[in-house]
């Protein structure tokens, strides 16, 4: 394993330029490559190359913001999100390059490929950041906090654009509410803002301040037309400067007139011939005509009328069936007493009968 394995190693390590910055700047990974250099190399590597190979692993690791500067992919800078992942990433394959127990040629090889891939996987997150993340303002003043690869450095760096950010037309109808949004997507993001300020503008070039508060919007109930005219909102930083100037144009129309739209159901008279016409008014006055209370009362005694004769004609027959079983008890009593009576005699004749013989 000796000249062979140091070539082999040299040649792994040969594509990564030493730097400084980065992934290094995670604490985490700099834990990770003192554990990898005390608990992980003995046994697994010789130890006249741990020095060797430690400076190799480290110098590779921060070399992971050797990428190329353009405006589009890296500028230098990540934030801190940025960072998470790709540390996360990388932590995640020492993991498992140290669980599998690799040793020796298959270690060195498998630990610097593993590097290989995470500095592509890197140059991929830094260049979605630049295009998404990368001062997101399209006007205003963005204060975005960022961290400089080589000096791991983090600080709040100023995303200057124009102030002006636009101009907005509002239309409210007379005696509704007018809400001016005066929010921008990236304004959560920022740091350092302060206050929403909402201002009248006046014909002759003057402001009165309306509200001023953390809130974005201005809302005023009912409007009439001396609501009608500019507004403009600043929104102010700890730098004293506007982050975003926003005006607005508003514009009261006429009170908003509510139709009522006619049932489906309805024929109009212009759509309608006189027979539909004339159908359509008796259904109606059928329909909606309201009940007297005399004819209420009517139904009611009808009704009790009904249900007192159901009820008489069960009672009564009721009482039929009962009567039938009261005759039919009598009959068979009196039947059976009538033919006792009778065999009686016959008994007493044949008693004398026998005693005379």
């Amino acid at each position: 394993m000796g000249p062979h394995f140091t070539l082999l190693f040299s040649a792994l390590a040969g594509y990564l330029f030493p730097a400084e910055g980065c992934v290094i700047c995670d604490p985490s990974v700099v834990l990770a490559l003192k554990s990898l250099e005390k608990d992980y190399l003995p046994g697994h590597l010789d130890a006249s190359l741990h020095k060797t190979f430690m400076d190799k692993v480290e110098k590779a690791v921060a070399d992971f913001q050797n990428l190329s500067l353009t405006e589009d992919a890296y500028m230098g800078v990540i934030d801190e999100d940025t960072l998470q992942k790709a540390s996360w990433s990388l932590l995640k394959d020492l993991k498992r390059i140290t669980d599998s127990d690799v040793t020796d040629n298959l270690f060195v090889k498998e630990l610097f490929w593993t590097l290989h891939l995470q500095k592509e996987a890197l140059a991929t997150s830094v260049a979605r950041f630049q295009r998404e993340a990368y001062c997101p303002n399209q006007c205003g003043m963005m204060l975005q906090t960022l961290i400089w690869c080589r000096n791991c450095k983090k600080e709040v760096h100023a995303c200057r654009k124009s102030y002006d950010c636009g101009e907005r037309d509002v239309e409210v109808p007379h005696m509704e509410d007018m809400i001016l949004d005066c929010e921008l997507n990236w304004h959560k993001a920022s740091q350092g803002l302060t206050d929403y300020s909402f201002y009248r503008v006046w014909g002759n070039n003057t402001e009165t301040l309306v509200s001023k508060g953390k809130e974005p919007t201005l809302t005023k109930p009912m409007v009439g037309p001396e609501d009608a005219g500019d507004y403009r909102c600043e929104l102010g930083t700890v730098n004293s400067s506007p982050a975003t100037i926003i005006l607005f144009h508003v514009t009261v129309l006429p009170k908003r007139v509510e139709e009522e739209n006619p049932s489906p159901n309805i024929i109009t008279v212009g759509e309608a011939s006189p027979t539909q016409i004339s159908e359509v008014t008796s259904e109606s006055s059928i329909t909606l005509q309201p009940l007297k209370p005399e004819s209420m009362l009517e139904d009611r005694l009808l009704g009790l009328l009904i249900w007192g004769c159901v009820a008489l004609i069960i009672v009564l027959t009721f009482a039929i069936f009962c009567q039938r079983v009261v005759i039919d008890f009598i009959k068979s009593s009196l039947f059976r007493l009538g033919s006792g009576a009778d065999e009686q005699p016959q008994d007493t004749n044949e008693m004398d009968t026998d005693s005379m013989d």
